[in-house]
C-alpha cells in the first residue's frame, strides 16, 4: 500500500488523515511535492513529529482532521486513512472539497470482496458521479480504492 501511494504521490500536493506514528507520510514525503498530515492522537502525533523531523516538505497538524484541513488544498492527492465509519454526508463532502479537479483520493483498509451495495464507504467512493474509482487488491487481506475526481465540464 505504500508502494502504491510513493508512486500516486510523486510531484503532488498531499494531504493525510490520520497519521498515526507517521510511516506512510515518510515514504509520500519521498516523492510528494508538500505533505499535510493530521493525527488526533497527541502520541501517536508525538512519536509522528520525531519520524518526520528531517523532512521539509511535511507538515504535521494534530487535532481533528476536519478542524485541520479545513480551507487548505487543494490537494493532488488525499490519502483517507482516518475512519470513515459512520459515512457523515458533511464530512464527505469536506474530503471532496480539499481534492483539486483530476487529483486523487485513496482510501485503505478494505475487506476485500464485500459489495458495494451496503456499505458506506464503498458507496461514497465508488458511485459518487463527480469521481471515477476503482477499487485494488493490495495484499490477500486489504484491498483499497483509488478514485479521481473528475474536472468540472
Amino acid at each position: 500500500m505504500q508502494a502504491v501511494l510513493r508512486v500516486l504521490a510523486a510531484g503532488r500536493d498531499v494531504a493525510e488523515m490520520g497519521t498515526a506514528y507517521g510511516e506512510t507520510a515518510a515514504v509520500v514525503a519521498e516523492t510528494a511535492r508538500s505533505v499535510v498530515t493530521v493525527e488526533r492522537d497527541p502520541e501517536r502525533a508525538a512519536i509522528a513529529r520525531e519520524r518526520l523531523a528531517g523532512f521539509d516538505n511535511v507538515e504535521l497538524l494534530e487535532g481533528d482532521v476536519y478542524d485541520e484541513l479545513r480551507d487548505r488544498g487543494p490537494f493532488g492527492l488525499v490519502f483517507v486513512d482516518g475512519g470513515l465509519r459512520p459515512v457523515d454526508p458533511a464530512r464527505w463532502e469536506a474530503i471532496f472539497a480539499l481534492v483539486e479537479p483530476g487529483g486523487i483520493l485513496f482510501k485503505d483498509d478494505m475487506t476485500p470482496g464485500r459489495p458495494v451495495e451496503g456499505d458506506e464507504v464503498r458507496e461514497f467512493f465508488l458511485r459518487d458521479p463527480r469521481l471515477v474509482a476503482t477499487e485494488i487488491l493490495v495484499t490477500p487481506e486489504m484491498a483499497a480504492i483509488v478514485a479521481v475526481k473528475l474536472r468540472a465540464g
